[in-house]
């Protein structure tokens, strides 16, 4: 054997060594190959989340993606859990507002909107690419307040439709709505409301901003109110965080 076809066949097995890792080891649909998928079905993982999340804007003291990367982070924690599940690419984009002129997140920049029929379109061809795929429990879990009305029209709708086939969808609506999570935070935490409040609960790097603000005179402000969202003349300063 020459040596290239040596090193070709070592590279081979490497490869197919490091994805078999990853099948054992990811629930994330976008982190496993197709085979991986469809293995992983016929094991019996027949259940997959579709979480949405938004681009948004989140006060002075939070970036963009706070939804998106919060809503990732507890997919991954539920089909772990489950045991039975894996999780679609989250949906980064969602109802936000009117572009023209511009409403509620839209007021400021970064934010970008889906109008709430299309946001539903494409939760439906989600859906319904994984119904193609195999999965009987399509669960939807949605991160931002405009994200349930639509969610909940499609499982409706699809459920009608294939209600002569063993596929369900499943719109979560107490992931968001739910209160126990709130009083969890405000017991253990202090922390009253997830939204407005800085969150080193989570300890994740580089997503979260420091609770104070540096104002344009040099002075120094806690951020403690609703009323500090957008720009107010304000320099947040990014923190860096240490993963748990």
């Amino acid at each position: 054997m020459t040596s290239a076809r040596a090193t070709i066949l070592i590279a081979t097995m490497l490869w197919g060594m490091s994805t078999a890792v990853l099948a054992q080891d990811s629930v994330f649909l976008d982190q496993l190959a197709w085979m991986e998928v469809r293995d992983a079905i016929r094991a019996g993982k027949t259940t997959v989340i579709i979480p949405t999340g938004g681009t948004e804007q989140n006060g002075p003291h939070m970036v963009l993606g706070k939804r998106n990367v919060r809503v990732t982070l507890t997919a991954g924690e539920i089909a772990r859990r489950l045991g039975n599940a894996l999780i679609a690419p989250t949906m980064a984009y969602a109802p936000e507002g009117n572009i023209d002129p511009p409403s509620g997140h839209m007021r400021f920049p970064g934010t970008i909107t889906l109008p709430p029929e299309h946001f539903a379109q494409v939760v439906e061809f989600a859906a319904r690419s994984l119904k193609v795929a195999g999965f009987t429990d399509i669960l939807l879990i949605g991160d931002s307040g405009p994200n349930q009305a639509p969610q909940k029209q499609v499982a409706e709708m699809l459920n009608r439709e294939w209600a002569t086939t063993p596929t369900r969808v499943h719109h979560l609506d107490k992931y968001y709505s739910g209160t126990g999570f709130d009083a969890w935070l405000e017991m253990t935490q202090g922390l009253g409301d997830i939204v407005s409040t800085p969150c080193p609960w989570l300890q994740y790097a580089d997503y979260e901003m420091d609770p104070i603000w540096r104002s344009q005179d040099g002075s120094i402000t806690p951020v403690t109110e609703w009323s500090l969202y957008g720009d107010h003349g304000m320099d947040p300063i990014r923190r860096s965080v240490t993963p748990a």
